[in-house]
């Protein structure tokens, strides 16, 4: 089979990088992306609390400094879940045989849903600490994740890592290295692959934070406490299952009996392990939103 698609462009995955004293730094997109999602979400947060008819009761969840302390702890559950979720959902073998590996954060090995039970639980502990309704700060955190998972894919593009399986579409990528050129059945050609990382952007980032906007601001969504979480829960984890269809899984899981990378599989049919953790989301995500359609949905 011949294919032909377009060429990576030519983008360093460093801003910019400085010696000092002999070592070498660097600022990197994926970190920067990191901090600038951050920040934005921030402001879309602060920008609801100072509006209380959007909140039940007219009555924003926190406060400025409140909100200032809870994006510490959020910084915080991003990073060790999201380095523990790798270790244990996708490479569980090789930090076993090195653990010391597992604090070696600036290294690759980052699972977003990992990343997503840390802040779970660092938002759970917060709030119970500082006595604000756990509904609505969960609702405001929903509101203000997708433009960090918009640049955070488009970070993933840049640092040319987790692409999609091979394919012929006119927009297929020729991404750089050996691991993404070695595509079984191209014999004529460079290997073309699905730019996973932008459908991701697209569905993750774009749609989804459209959407809770406007559930927010124009559609009075912040007012039904769990509705907000739901509808990101929901969202992202079907876009994330059908995305997966076409986004290579990690090398550990292909082998020569299951070439498609399935984490279950039985007969050639299965899941890859990013289906198995999304489809969880999806199913809690559509009972939050039912349940809190209901009048008691405060409660939950």
């Amino acid at each position: 089979m011949e294919q032909t698609g377009i060429p990576f462009p030519d983008i360093s995955p460093e801003v910019f990088s400085v010696s000092l004293f002999g070592f070498e730094l660097a600022l990197r997109w994926y970190a920067l992306a990191y901090i600038v999602g951050i920040l934005i979400g921030w402001q879309i947060i602060k920008v609801a609390l100072r509006r209380p008819a959007l909140w039940p009761r007219d009555t924003p969840p926190m406060n400025a400094e409140q909100l200032e302390a809870l994006l510490t702890w959020i910084i915080v559950g991003i990073i060790a879940g999201g380095r523990l979720g790798y270790v244990l959902f996708y490479n569980p073998a090789l930090y076993l045989s090195d653990p010391l590996s597992i604090l070696f954060i600036w290294e690759p090995g980052m699972s977003f849903h990992g990343g997503f039970l840390g802040v779970v639980v660092a938002v759970l502990v917060f709030c119970r600490a500082q006595k604000i309704p756990l509904a609505s700060t969960s609702d405001a955190i929903a509101m203000a994740a997708p433009p960090g998972l918009f640049l955070g894919r488009l970070a993933n593009f840049v640092n040319a890592e987790l692409w999609g399986r091979p394919t012929t579409l006119p927009w297929g990528v020729i991404f750089p290295g050996e691991a993404a050129q070695t595509c079984p059945g191209v014999v004529m050609g460079m290997c073309a692959r699905h730019p996973s990382q932008l459908y991701q952007a697209l569905v993750e980032g774009l749609i989804l934070g459209l959407l809770l906007l406007w559930l927010a601001f124009r559609r009075d969504a912040l007012r039904s406490p769990w509705l907000m979480t739901g509808t990101f829960l929901a969202v992202y984890g079907a876009g994330r299952f059908l995305v997966e269809f076409v986004r290579q899984p990690d090398a550990q899981f292909v082998g020569p009996g299951n070439p498609l990378g399935l984490a279950v599989h039985v007969g050639g049919w299965g899941l890859t392990m990013g289906q198995l953790l999304s489809l969880p989301m999806l199913a809690i995500g559509l009972w939050i939103i039912l349940a809190a359609r209901r009048p008691s949905a405060g409660a939950l």
